[in-house]
């Protein structure tokens, strides 16, 4: 079914990737970017954190701007510029290989 990389950023700087099998992805599946998880589905128990994006299978990034989970054109301009840029949207689907999350406090802090 759907396996997902969970790549969890700690306040410190550091990053650790941790691979979620199908029954742990499942959990994920329906959260939009900025949702607060709890780290114990993630093997964390003692952080809370956020989601703050992820990528399909191709590549293309989560943007929150865009509603649903669908990939979808947006228009881009930049200095005068106009491209067309493929987005995926806020809405974590089956289709989603990586999840970015922030690990934002920890459980039982007043931080």
């Amino acid at each position: 079914m759907v396996e997902l990389k969970a790549v969890v950023s700690y306040p410190d700087g550091k990053a650790e990737t941790v691979k979620l099998d199908s029954q742990r992805a499942s959990a994920f599946i329906g959260l939009k970017i900025g949702d607060k998880v709890d780290g114990g589905l993630v093997g964390k128990p003692e952080y809370v954190l956020v989601l703050a994006g992820g990528s399909d299978s191709a590549g293309f990034p989560m943007d929150k701007s865009v509603q649903g989970g669908a990939l979808v054109r947006i228009i881009q301009r930049k200095r005068g510029t106009v491209r067309k840029i493929l987005r995926r949207g806020a809405m974590v689907t089956e289709s989603v290989v990586q999840l970015n999350m922030k690990a934002v406090k920890k459980v039982g802090s007043n931080e």
